[in-house]
């Protein structure tokens, strides 16, 4: 059995399923909230290209480096958006949370910080693991106060690490989270998703 298997997950405003091809409508609708594919510091498919992205990640999942899901809002129950464990070590268990978008009307909502309770919680409850990593690009502000909001810290910054698709170089911020830190964080995001009466 793998140490990393297809699960879904569930809360109060969310669910995380198994990526599938039947997703491939409304996340083409979706990516267009916003017109996604034209942030110039993230990589997103446009809705012309949602079929192939799905089939990539699919593909990542059976050669075992990524656990891909959609990301399902209870309040339409439509696919919103998805996010991934990739870089999944088994060995170490260690993962890392990206390839994650989220159409604009739900971004700077609850949804997110719903969406990384969740994967914390099995990653660090569930799969044991030592450490989970956010990269991003450096750029990329509103993805790094995101990850910083949810108490990640700041690894370092890989300069020059890769190539964009326009050909220039993106360095990228490595954050993380580490197994002694996650009951801080839980907590953390638990009083962030109380209601305040």
């Amino acid at each position: 059995m793998a140490w990393i298997e297809p699960v879904s997950l569930s809360s109060p405003r969310v669910d995380l399923v198994p990526l599938s091809l039947a997703h491939r409508a409304d996340l083409a609708e979706s990516v267009q909230d916003g017109e996604l594919w034209n942030l110039w510091y993230t990589s997103i498919p446009s809705p012309e290209d949602m079929t192939a992205e799905i089939e990539r990640r699919l593909r990542l999942q059976a050669e075992g480096s990524m656990l891909p899901f959609t990301v399902i809002d209870k309040a339409t129950q439509r696919a919103v958006g998805m996010t991934t464990y990739m870089h999944i070590d088994s060995a170490s268990h260690r993962v890392e949370i990206g390839s994650t978008w989220y159409r604009k009307s739900v971004q700077r909502t609850p949804l997110n910080t719903e969406c990384k309770l969740l994967l914390l919680s099995h990653a660090f409850e569930t799969l044991a693991c030592i450490a989970v990593e956010f990269r991003t690009h450096f750029f990329n502000h509103q993805s790094r106060q995101a990850i910083e909001r949810l108490g990640a810290k700041l690894d370092g910054v890989l300069r020059q690490h890769q190539r964009t698709a326009d050909g220039a170089f993106r360095d990228t911020c490595v954050y993380s989270i580490i197994d002694s830190e996650w009951p801080t964080v839980r907590a953390n995001l638990v009083h962030r998703l109380t209601p305040r009466s």
